[in-house]
């Protein structure tokens, strides 16, 4: 089985050669990149550990980000376009010239092989097209590696599984092992879970593994729902026994369950201050719990209540705070180690903070930051957090699904032809909008929008005319989906190289199944070698769900 790609943060024994400009690659088509060479080569080098190199030149991964970040300003209003702007700001007629006529022709199949590059439908794609897409996949982080199919996992305990859909299963699983991985390996069994939510992971970690968790959570409300499931979880072990397998059915002999641990998590709400030191990093929950303060879990000497060592996680920490919990376990000497997943990279700080403020959670390293161009728009960082995997799935299937991008663009053109201060109004439709002609969905989102659908003509030429060029939609969001991985990589790889810049050991692993959950890279980093952690990780193979998390 093909060993999961590592991006380990030192300089490969064969340094890849810098992307050519899209354009000179244009001029000379027969330097077009091998798209499945490139996955392969970026394959074997990432996997390599390779802790004992020089650096003595410029690394590959501050290549990457120079690459992505030219690349991105070749194509900067394509993705700080917003696909609901198509028909009023005539996004379409912002192409390239050459690409108009094919992408106009092209299927969704076809649009789908240009994604994913699996195959599909042939079309005559222009080379600079090509050019393009195959820089946006060489320069993306590989996200891919021989996944099985996320299914309820017959070794997770069936107490473990209570409350929790199967997307959150897989995750809390394969990031579980992880952390069990890590603790392994620094001798640390303390867990420190910040963003806890209804301490799914923290359950696992401290039921399931046997793990001293503390679970951090700013939502008083979701830290008091945690603890009733943990309240209720220990009822029924008290009442099952240690086991908790009494009153479920009799599990297969080749898939035994692994016995919980009478433990819970200890649950403290509360937010974490990025500009403070590590004593004072903890801060009121909002809204206030009626709870009295709790001992901040990272204070004390050196970074942890006893000083002892701990590991710190967190489950797509949603804005700054994954680059806060970076920054604190740089200057913490009692944390071991972090695993960080982000999401809703918009919600990161970019712009310069006034003294004694935290400083913007992009770009964090120096490296980045030292680069021309490296900026990136609110609009581009919401790209960031699409899910290509899925867009791909829907374009090769086909079905209703695909207009509602259109929909919403036209519905945007009427809203603004009615009343311009309604610009980019969050309307959510519904999840079946889909499934509503446009007439209906129209005077649906028109009365969110505050509208009278009785004073907008929805039967007008222009209208048909809008509907009439899905097509041309659904291309548009290929093309940015196709950028989405890029941007994606620029903000992971500026975490990475502050790592690296500061002297850890540091890897990104695609962790979880994209088609599940999309934002599946995990940062970890350690102040020992990962080189056992990450072997292991890659001997996973298939990541079947059917493995033991707690075997």
């Amino acid at each position: 089985m093909a060993a999961a790609p590592h991006l380990i943060l030192q300089p490969p024994e064969h340094p890849e050669q810098p992307l050519e400009n899209p354009r000179q690659q244009q001029e000379h088509p027969e330097q077009l990149p091998d798209p499945e060479q490139q996955r392969k080569q970026q394959r074997d080098h990432l996997g390599q550990p390779l802790e004992h190199q020089e650096h003595l030149e410029e690394s590959p991964e501050q290549r990457r980000a120079a690459d992505i970040i030219h690349l991105l300003s070749l194509y900067r209003p394509l993705i700080d376009a917003f696909v609901i702007d198509f028909f009023t700001e005539r996004l379409w007629a912002q192409l390239p010239l050459a690409w108009q006529p094919a992408l106009d022709s092209a299927t969704p199949q076809q649009l789908a092989g240009l994604l994913g590059d699996r195959g599909g439908p042939g079309a005559a794609w222009p080379l600079s097209l090509l050019a393009f897409a195959a820089a946006a996949r060489a320069l993306a982080f590989p996200r891919d590696r021989p996944w099985g199919t996320p299914r309820q996992s017959p070794r997770l305990h069936p107490l473990l599984r209570r409350h929790i859909k199967l997307k959150k299963q897989h995750e809390i699983q394969r990031l579980g092992k992880l952390l069990r991985r890590l603790s392994q390996s620094t001798g640390c069994q303390r867990v420190v879970d910040v963003g806890a939510g209804q301490g799914h992971l923290s359950r696992f970690l401290s039921f399931g593994l046997g793990l001293s968790v503390t679970a951090v959570e700013s939502d008083s409300r979701l830290a008091g729902v945690a603890k009733c499931f943990d309240w209720e979880l220990l009822r029924e072990l008290r009442k099952t026994g240690a086991s908790g397998n009494g009153g479920h059915p009799r599990r297969r002999p080749n898939h035994p369950v692994r016995p919980l641990t009478p433990r819970a998590p200890r649950h403290v709400p509360g937010r974490l201050d990025p500009a403070a030191p590590w004593g004072e990093f903890l801060l009121p929950p909002d809204p206030p719990g009626p709870d009295p303060a709790a001992q901040n879990p990272l204070g004390g000497p050196g970074g942890s209540e006893d000083g002892g060592p701990v590991l710190v996680t967190g489950l797509h920490a949603c804005g700054d705070l994954s680059p806060a919990l970076l920054r604190h376990f740089a200057r913490s000497p009692a944390v071991a180690a972090v695993a960080s997943v982000g999401c809703c990279y918009m919600k990161v700080s970019t712009a310069p903070q006034p003294p004694g403020c935290p400083p913007p959670g992009y770009p964090l390293s120096a490296t980045v930051a030292a680069l021309p161009g490296h900026q990136l728009s609110y609009r581009a960082r919401e790209a960031a957090c699409h899910a290509r995997e899925e867009y791909e799935g829907r374009l090769r299937s086909g079905g209703a699904r695909l207009c509602t991008h259109c929909y919403r663009a036209a519905l945007e053109s009427l809203i603004q032809a009615a009343d311009p201060a309604k610009r980019h109004l969050g309307l959510q439709a519904g999840r079946n909008a889909h499934a509503l002609g446009f007439h209906q969905y129209a005077r649906l989102g028109l009365r969110l929008a505050g509208l009278d659908p009785s004073g907008v003509p929805l039967d007008s030429g222009a209208v048909e005319a809008m509907l009439e060029q899905q097509h041309k939609v659904l291309a548009f969001c290929t093309l940015k989906q196709l950028l989405a991985p890029v941007v994606e990589t620029l903000v992971l790889l500026d975490r990475l190289l502050y790592l690296r810049e500061r002297g850890f050991h540091c890897a990104l692993v695609p962790l979880f199944n994209p088609l599940f959950s999309p934002r599946n890279l995990v940062l970890v980093a350690a102040r020992t070698p990962l080189a056992a952690v990450l072997a292991e990780d890659s001997e996973d193979g298939d990541s079947s769900e059917d493995e033991d998390p707690g075997g």
